[in-house]
């Protein structure tokens, strides 16, 4: 059987306070830095926690948002973001430091995250805001996202990601947290979702069409109810199918 290896990562040090229990089934994670949760001891505890279990940490930045958890547009201007984006990865780098941990990704957040992938003018600006930091960070993005592009270009390193508990639209967007059928619990769902994507490298979206994508990581969201029951099921049964970590 051919072995393949992929990275599960979990946004993480959002309040919810389950990480210890996360982090012995996946290979990165995403860190709130101050923008939609998170504050410098929550930061400190997570780095400390995922240093100690020997995976992947990243920033997790995202609009200055707190009381909306980052889920909803902002319309900053260019300056502003670039703002918010710098001391957000200037707190998380700081302290990852004081904590000799290495930082392998940046992973924008929310809506955010999904505004990047669409925009390319908000692409460039996140690009400017993150070129300070250390251009060996690998930035998580979605396939198809306008990001890749510029990124490439700018000599950035580009990791696809998709989400094995959340349903997709035929444009690869992901459904909105408003819809039914947004969000997928069952670990048995998200296992299939995953070996679609994985094994056939397509998704079947909520419309029931199946649509090319890429990935090498896969995120199961750490606020997901039932996150913890998704990684224990599928961490037992993605090696059935040749699917190993890369840890």
């Amino acid at each position: 059987m051919h072995r393949r290896k992929i990275d599960i990562n979990c946004d993480v040090g959002e309040g919810i306070g389950n990480e210890a229990e996360l982090f012995p089934y996946i290979s990165s994670c995403s860190i709130a830095c101050g923008g939609h949760a998170g504050d410098e001891a929550e930061i400190r505890r997570v780095l400390s926690l995922a240093n100690s279990h020997g995976i992947k940490m990243g920033a997790h930045p995202s609009y200055p948002d707190q009381e909306n958890f980052g889920r909803i547009s902002m319309s900053l201007t260019k300056s502003e973001l670039i703002n918010t984006i710098r001391q957000q990865l200037s707190l998380i780098c700081r302290i990852a430091e004081e904590e000799n941990c290495t930082l392998y990704h940046i992973k924008p957040h929310g809506a955010l995250y999904n505004d990047i992938a669409t925009d390319r003018s908000l692409s460039k600006s996140f690009l400017e805001a993150i070129k300070p930091y250390d251009d060996e960070l690998v930035i998580y993005t979605p396939y198809g996202s306008a990001l890749v592009e510029e990124a490439i270009g700018l000599g950035r390193r580009i990791v696809f990601e998709a989400f094995g508990d959340r349903a997709y639209n035929n444009d690869l967007s992901l459904v909105s947290r408003k819809q039914e059928g947004s969000m997928i619990e069952s670990p048995e769902e998200v296992l299939n979702h995953m070996l679609r994507m994985i094994l056939k490298r397509e998704v079947r979206s909520i419309d029931h069409k199946d649509i090319s994508i890429e990935a090498k990581t896969f995120c199961i969201h750490g606020d997901t109810p039932s996150a913890l029951q998704i990684l224990t099921y599928i961490s037992k049964e993605l090696p059935k199918y040749g699917i190993y970590l890369d840890k």
